[in-house]
């Protein structure tokens, strides 16, 4: 399902003496199946835009095009709803949303507002404890008798049970240690293949954005202002930094190895694991010379 956003602006307390601008003319696509990246300083308008995807805020200019849905500053509450279902929103910290008696009755709580018959909405939420590897006796458990690992992992198996065509994450491994880090952004990236879904990711971590994405939105002072590939938009440190952003640590180690030795090495590392193998070849190269 594509996402198309044409001239979005956002006003906080529009017409209220609190009125702030939020977005000012955001043109973006999101392509159906992708994987994209919204990347920005703090403040940069990542989590408005992010609030944009599904309706929780409607566009005080402009217009949010989500498949067949468009939704403007007038579009009513009503016509949202095929939206939240076909778009799922994992927020940072999402095990505080976590309320029910038992994990199998959090899992199940969305489909049952959107109108899933029971049966369908346990079965739902079975297949999800095993997809998203936890033990099946977890199920009759309080979700708060688990670590907090995961509690993370209920959260989005919640977000999952809709059986969302887009899943929005934003800042999804907020507060985890390295390993949980790697874990959760694995998950999702092995659910993104396997699922078919389009994943759009909001992050702090340039890491991240190049590991797993394949398109990139740069957000700065409330508006898109970069968009492209990963390795074109890594391509371009100087205007990188006119809008505080960094290069992924691989990327850096590259351009430092480069001037060690003197050349431009083919092809952009975007991984730790790219790096690696670039630099073998280039010792390769060098004990051939």
């Amino acid at each position: 399902m594509d996402i198309s956003l044409q001239q979005v602006g956002y006003l906080y307390g529009k017409d209220s003496p609190f009125e702030k601008r939020a977005l000012q003319g955001v043109t973006a696509t999101i392509a159906s199946g992708s994987y994209t990246a919204i990347i920005g300083h703090t403040g940069s308008g990542k989590s408005t835009l992010l609030m944009h995807l599904n309706g929780l805020l409607k566009p005080s200019e402009g217009s949010v095009q989500i498949g067949d849905t468009r939704i403007t500053a007038n579009t009513k509450a009503k016509a949202l709803k095929d939206v939240r279902r076909k778009v799922g929103i994992v927020f940072q910290f999402p095990e505080h949303q976590l309320f029910e008696e038992t994990v199998e009755k959090d899992i199940m709580f969305g489909p049952l507002n959107f109108g899933v018959p029971e049966q369908e909405a346990r079965k739902r939420a079975h297949e999800l404890i095993a997809l998203l590897g936890l033990p099946e006796e977890v199920a009759q458990k309080s979700p708060f008798d688990l670590s907090g690992g995961q509690m993370r992992r209920v959260a989005i198996a919640g977000v999952l049970a809709f059986k969302p065509s887009v899943l929005v994450l934003d800042e999804p491994t907020a507060g985890l240690d390295p390993r949980g880090r790697q874990e959760i952004m694995e998950l999702f990236h092995r659910l993104h293949h396997q699922e078919n879904l389009t994943t759009i990711l909001v992050t702090h971590s340039m890491e991240d954005a190049a590991r797993y994405a394949d398109h990139l939105i740069v957000m700065s002072g409330g508006t898109a202002v970069m968009t492209g590939s990963p390795k074109e938009i890594f391509s371009r440190e100087e205007e990188l930094a006119t809008y505080r952003l960094g290069l992924p640590r691989s990327v850096q180690f590259q351009r430092d190895f480069e001037r060690l030795i003197g050349r431009t090495l083919p092809d952009m590392a975007l991984t730790e694991e790219q790096l690696a193998q670039a630099i073998v070849r280039a010792a390769a190269e060098e004990g051939d010379a």
